[in-house]
Parts: structure tokens; C-alpha cells; sequence
């Protein structure tokens, strides 16, 4: 079990890394938020030690100890006329703050 990536959050990946196959959308847990732990997203390339989990050419990336909270996420990109971005489903998630910026497991 890994981090699955939908076709929508493949392709937001590709347009964002655009001529540069070597990189990717690195997720990682942090901690901080009223709930203990928060997501970080950023463009990186892979580094050693890194799990790299592709999909249609889309690279996302993982530290270790991010994994351990991240196993068996689903990555979603949505676009709507109120907001637009990436979401995640973690199975790992017992709760979440009110505004779900942060969550605990």
C-alpha cells in the first residue's frame, strides 16, 4: 500500500513540474496546527531514502517518516468556481481541526 494519485492530481503535477521529469510534488507531515500534525506540499526532486510513487508520468514524493502517516493516501486535484487545489484522503486521519487544516492520528 502506497499514495495513489488521480488522473486530476497526475496532470495538475505534470503542468506544475512541466519540462522537468526529475521532479515532483513532495508531501510531508509536519508537526504543528490545533490538531498536532499538517500537511506540506512543495516542488522537489527525489532525494536518497525517498519513496517516489508515479502515475501517468506525475511523480509524488515521500520522506520516511512521512510515509508512516501518508501510507495509503488517495491525492485528488479539484478545480470549481470557489477554490482549486490538491486534497487528500489519509485512512490514517482519526481527527481533524474545524478549519482541517491540521489532523491527528
Amino acid at each position: 500500500m502506497g499514495i495513489s494519485i488521480t488522473d486530476q492530481a497526475a496532470a495538475r503535477i505534470r503542468a506544475l513540474t512541466g519540462e522537468q521529469p526529475e521532479r515532483g510534488l513532495r508531501l510531508k507531515v509536519v508537526g504543528g496546527g490545533c490538531s498536532g500534525l499538517s500537511y506540506k506540499m512543495e516542488l522537489d526532486t527525489p532525494k536518497e531514502g525517498d519513496r517516489v510513487f508515479e502515475q501517468a508520468g506525475a511523480k509524488v514524493i515521500v520522506d520516511r517518516k512521512s510515509f508512516l502517516y501518508l501510507k495509503g493516501t488517495v491525492l485528488d486535484y479539484a478545480e470549481n468556481l470557489m477554490s482549486s487545489g490538491f486534497s487528500l484522503k489519509n485512512p490514517n486521519v482519526k481527527r481533524t481541526c474545524g478549519c482541517g487544516a491540521s489532523f491527528a492520528v
